[in-house]
């Protein structure tokens, strides 16, 4: 009797079963087709994002090789390009090389591009800041001190650039024959754990002259 009762249930189950998929049917279908859709259509993004950054991958190396082949005008032409039509993190490397470009020839114009760059919210604050680096050392190349410090003191306080910063600085106050303030930075410089290397060597050798320009304390 059992037996029955269990076939009878089964036959239940699939004649439910049936009904629900007869009611249903154009909607799974529908949402399974979406599915794929969706799927496939994420996949042609990614496939389309990948070409698109290694094609500007392409273009900015070979922006970078007329760069040093001395073609700069074409170069920077390059960099426009790029800075108006790449995806993101191309365009933000492609304006600040095309405004690195232009500071070979025109110092004052690349000083004005970098303080543009420098106030783009859109680059991100360590672009920002790599901007704001470069327009300082430029004026510093120009001479034009005073200008350059108030960057590169903001830089030095925490920035991921603060030990270029705090090392020009240092190399400004040396300059001035103010050796209390050049070993100050330059101190700052070598204690500083993340500083790389090259900087630390470049500050050691500074702090040398520090040491034999310094009066002697009375």
């Amino acid at each position: 009797m059992s037996d029955i009762f269990q076939e009878v249930d089964e036959e239940v189950r699939r004649d439910k079963a049936a009904e629900f998929w007869k009611k249903y049917q154009s909607l799974i279908i529908g949402a399974a087709v979406l599915v794929v859709l969706a799927t496939a259509g994420y996949r042609f993004y990614e496939d389309r994002l990948l070409a698109a950054e290694q094609a500007a991958g392409t273009a900015f190396q070979q922006a970078l090789a007329l760069d040093r082949d001395g073609k700069g005008a074409e170069a920077e032409a390059a960099m426009a390009k790029l800075a108006a039509d790449a995806p993101r993190g191309y365009r933000t490397l492609a304006r600040l090389a095309e405004a690195a470009i232009l500071g070979k020839r025109d110092p004052k114009g690349a000083i004005s591009a970098y303080g543009a760059l420098a106030a783009d919210a859109s680059m991100g604050p360590l672009f920002q800041d790599a901007a704001r680096l470069r327009a300082a050392l430029l004026r510093l190349d120009a001479g034009e001190v005073e200008a350059a410090k108030p960057a590169f003191e903001a830089l030095a306080e925490n920035s991921a650039y603060r030990h270029t910063a705090r090392l020009a600085l240092g190399v400004v106050a040396l300059n001035a024959g103010d050796y209390e303030q050049a070993g100050k930075w330059l101190d700052l410089v070598v204690a500083d754990a993340e500083a790389p290397d090259a900087e630390k060597r470049s500050a050691e050798s500074l702090l040398g002259l520090v040491a034999a320009n310094r009066p002697a304390a009375k």
